[in-house]
């Protein structure tokens, strides 16, 4: 016990003490704000590696797209409801 008094009066151990605990628990940079940011980072992360597939799954639509007159045809007609002049559109909207 005599120790730990010893060295809880020292000017350093306080002081260090003090330190740690203040960067711990009371800095913005606190263990659980980097805890945080980091579980953050990893779910960015996840998503950015989903949105590059994405990315590449329409870009090679696209291309098949824009290579086949027939298939830019119909999705034309299917997504923006093209038609041609003789044509009429009924849309059927299910309840």
């Amino acid at each position: 016990m005599k120790k730990v008094l010893k060295y809880s009066s020292n000017f350093y151990v306080l002081a260090t003490s003090f330190f740690l605990f203040w960067m711990i628990f009371i800095d913005s940079n606190n263990l659980i704000n980097q805890f945080r940011l980091s579980k953050k980072l990893w779910d960015l992360e996840d998503q950015k590696e989903f949105y590059l597939e994405k990315k590449a799954q329409v870009k090679a639509e696209r291309e098949e797209l824009m290579s086949n007159p027939e298939l830019l045809e119909k999705f034309a007609r299917e997504k923006y409801f093209m038609k041609k002049q003789t044509e009429d559109i009924y849309v059927i909207v299910e309840k």
